[in-house]
């Protein structure tokens, strides 16, 4: 089996994430069904949200900037699964049934993972 990295991106505000509490209190069973699911088959390695606050380390040192690192339209990486799979057009089919589609300018972006020989 191949280890598959899900990156949730999403639309943010100025300072903050653009879903509300509120939204992200309703989401919650919707996130709860969607995991179970791919756990449920033994596929799930590791999932999160991620915090909004962020330091940003290149060639010249720390930024000093809270922000996270934000693609065109304020879109950023919002949260990650590593789940397992045999063939990537089975993860595909979890990925649209993701619930941060709901989000206007949302995406899951599927990447393999490639393994560190172990010997």
């Amino acid at each position: 089996m191949t280890e598959y990295l899900l990156l949730f991106r999403n639309a943010s505000a100025e300072n903050g994430y653009l879903a509300t509490t509120q939204d992200m209190a309703e989401d919650m069973p919707r996130w709860q069904s969607w995991i179970g699911k791919i756990a449920m088959q033994g596929k799930l390695v590791s999932t999160a949200p991620i915090r909004y606050e962020a330091s940003i380390v290149n060639s010249e040192g720390i930024a000093a900037t809270k922000q996270p690192y934000k693609e065109e339209n304020s879109v950023l990486v919002s949260g990650f699964l590593i789940c397992k799979a045999d063939h990537l057009e089975e993860v595909q089919e979890w990925g649209k049934a993701c619930p941060i589609l709901k989000y206007p300018h949302s995406s899951v972006e599927i990447r393999p993972l490639v393994p560190f020989p172990t010997n």
